[in-house]
């Protein structure tokens, strides 16, 4: 950072805007500023989008854009504009679709050059500042792209108006699709997932491995109904693998993005939020099937790194932690052994066996800790019980912390997004019912009070908030994973207000975010007016898409409060994917999961009367997903609760199509009628 250059991203409250503040380059955020200065100078646009986690986005910042030569280049012949896509999820879409369109792939640093009304005509990713393996040099590509605009901005307007035509054409309603969905389909996504697994080593195809924990889901769940002992195995032994490898931070707790490598040993080490909170959501899945004490550990561990590290003092979480500290990657959370022995003394030799530490490193010359070992047979091969294993471990990990935290740290982006804390209410909701830890269930209620508080005024929800201030009208994903919290919120409490919430804001997506011609929603409300088009999402990523949840939110909510045309909108949301979803399931993951929760039968359960808390927790704690629950000591005026008694004693209603089997008193019996 060079504070002798300031530009006008000074002002701005992203993290990653700020970290590129000082660069000679003369960055503005997007705005009319920006766009209003390109067509009065007639220049074309640099849009450069990145987020603060980014290592590579860290590269071509020191690289280049500190580079007062290049600078100097791209100030004068381009209007610079730097945007966090973590802000503008939306501008990212589009320019990240032209890339891959133009190019084939994508990621960031995304740098896309657009035409002065911000028409995408050229861009790519990472440009190193000199020529190397034959790429092209990023001052080399500034000059081509330069030239092209001074000598044929006619071809290059044509070319943009293509690109964007074929970008904007409106997403097609499969009407072949419409049709219904059988137990047959759950088979073939299960299979085609399979076809992809690493056996030997957990998860799906080659490095770089990515957690995929909603394929997990889909894998869990369709090997508890189906009784596939096969798939069961996959799944179970992929998510061991997430929290034993390297991928999984031994000390302080978290998941990293992704691995670089195979066996899950060396991450890309960002951590995010969203990662986190899915992450738990497949270990709660996991413990409730299998009870394996493990999972129960990783849900802990990851909760506790959330409390620890994410946490704002205000209540909200924040988005992500840096890969990078001291200017390299991984640095803070690598280990030499002489390090590990100058801090455990007499117990370093059992530590560093359980966790894969050696003299030479494991990765360039350091340690990335990961287990490889099954406690009680690790105990036996070193001769020793596993009380004296557990105790060495514990105080190990407390003391390697400590340690750890006199380091410097990496930078924690602190901007708070609705959507990835609304995930992780229903993280907590889920930790809460599987595990019965009160905690947990207080942690999401507290989040919810702090996002009312935050995120919401003039009767709309927004995306992004800073110190004290929310901006940006909130996108699809930011409502359905709101909706989907006060769905999972009203499950653990027995508060119908929050289901009450969940259909006011059911009903503000349908009216500001629904396509003419499609079941679809849009990702950007129709009010918003500062891009290209409004885009329609719907592939499942790292992050699930807001159309898949919003096929729960729809059915859930349309038999709650008896709206028919919501739950006949959810199922014409999952056939306009069907082929899709059946052929191409780990792009679409979370819809395969709501496509077999379809095929299989409905469980709405109500439970009524008493002190019934203690019942709840006892229901909670079952594995279905597939469920509708609600509880209410009094009666409540909604269409589940009628014709149910409420008394003293508290009885559990088994119900579907408003049919329901005479009540019970315990979760066996419930057990009984289900099975």
């Amino acid at each position: 950072m060079n504070i002798r250059y300031t530009n006008k991203l000074i002002h701005e409250s992203s993290p990653y805007l700020i970290q590129h503040a000082h660069n000679p380059v003369d960055w503005y955020p997007w705005g009319e500023e920006a766009l209003q200065k390109a067509k009065r100078e007639n220049k074309p646009l640099l849009i450069s989008i990145g987020y603060a986690a980014c290592h590579w986005c860290h590269v071509m910042e020191r690289e280049s854009f500190e580079d007062v030569e290049i600078a100097a280049f791209m100030n004068e012949h381009f209007i610079n504009i730097k945007i966090d896509r973590e802000e503008r999820p939306d501008i990212d879409h589009i320019y990240m679709d032209a890339v891959q369109a133009i190019s084939g792939s994508g990621g960031w640093p995304l740098n896309v050059f657009c035409t002065p009304d911000t028409k995408p005509f050229f861009g790519g990713t990472y440009f190193p500042p000199k020529r190397a393996y034959s790429r092209i040099s990023w001052i080399e590509l500034l000059q081509n792209i330069q030239r092209a605009w001074q000598n044929e901005p006619d071809a290059i307007e044509g070319q943009a108006a293509k690109l964007l035509a074929h970008l904007s054409t409106p997403t097609i309603e499969s009407r072949e699709n419409n049709r219904d969905f059988t137990k047959e389909d759950c088979h073939a996504i299960a299979k085609a997932i399979m076809q992809k697994a690493d056996i030997q080593l957990g998860g799906f195809g080659a490095a770089p491995k990515f957690p995929q924990t909603l394929t997990i889901r889909y894998l869990l769940g369709y090997a508890h109904f189906f009784k596939d002992k096969i798939v069961l195995n996959h799944a179970s032994w992929s998510l061991k693998q997430l929290i034993r490898g390297g991928i999984y931070d031994h000390i302080g707790g978290g998941m990293s993005r992704y691995s670089t490598d195979d066996k899950w040993l060396v991450p890309h080490f960002e951590k995010m939020l969203y990662d986190n909170a899915l992450l738990i959501s497949a270990l709660c899945d996991a413990f409730q099937i299998t009870g394996d004490k493990e999972f129960k550990e990783g849900i802990d561990n990851t909760i506790s790194f959330l409390l620890a590290e994410l946490k704002s003092t205000e209540g909200g979480f924040y988005s992500a932690i840096d890969a990078d500290s001291e200017g390299e990657e991984g640095k803070f959370y690598v280990w030499s052994k002489e390090e590990i022995e100058e801090i455990l003394g007499n117990d370093a030799d059992i530590f560093c066996k359980w966790y894969g530490v050696s003299q030479q490193g494991n990765w360039e010359g350091s340690n990335i800790l990961n287990i490889h070992s099954e406690p009680q047979a690790f105990c036996e091969v070193n001769s020793i019980s596993i009380d004296a294993w557990e105790k060495i471990i514990a105080e190990g990990k407390s003391k390697l912390l400590h340690k750890r935290n006199q380091r410097q740290r990496p930078l924690t982006d602190d901007k708070i997004l609705l959507g990835w804390n609304a995930l992780l209410i229903t993280s907590f909701c889920r930790a809460f019912a599987a595990t019965g830890n009160e905690s947990y269930r207080l942690e999401g209620l507290a989040l919810y009070d702090f996002i009312v508080n935050a995120f919401s005024a003039d009767s709309i929800m927004y995306h992004s908030y800073k110190e004290g201030h929310a901006k940006i009208p909130a996108f699809l994903d930011d409502y359905a994973f709101w909706i989907e919290a006060c769905i999972h919120l009203q499950e653990i409490s027995g508060n119908q207000q929050f289901i009450k919430q969940a259909e006011y804001f059911t009903l503000f997506v349908e009216q500001n975010f629904s396509l003419e011609g499609s079941s679809l929603f849009s990702f950007t409300p129709s009010t918003q007016k500062d891009i290209l088009f409004r885009k329609t999402e719907f592939f499942d990523g790292a992050l699930p898409s807001g159309n898949s949840t919003m096929v729960y939110n729809l059915n859930y909510l349309g038999i709650v409060f008896s709206r028919h045309g919501w739950t006949e909108r959810a199922s014409l949301m999952l056939e306009s994917r069907g082929e899709l979803i059946v052929n191409y399931p780990v792009s679409f993951s979370l819809w395969s999961l709501y496509l077999m929760y379809k095929v299989l039968d409905k469980y709405e359960i109500v439970i009524t009367g008493g002190e019934n808390d203690r019942l709840l927790i006892e229901v909670l704690s079952l594995f279905l997903p597939n469920k509708i629950l609600q509880s209410s000591q009094k009666s409540v005026d909604m269409s589940l609760f009628f014709g149910k008694k409420f008394d003293y004693q508290p009885l559990i209603y088994l119900c579907s199509n408003n049919s329901c089997l005479p009540p019970v008193k315990t979760t066996t019996e419930l057990s009984f009628q289900i099975n």
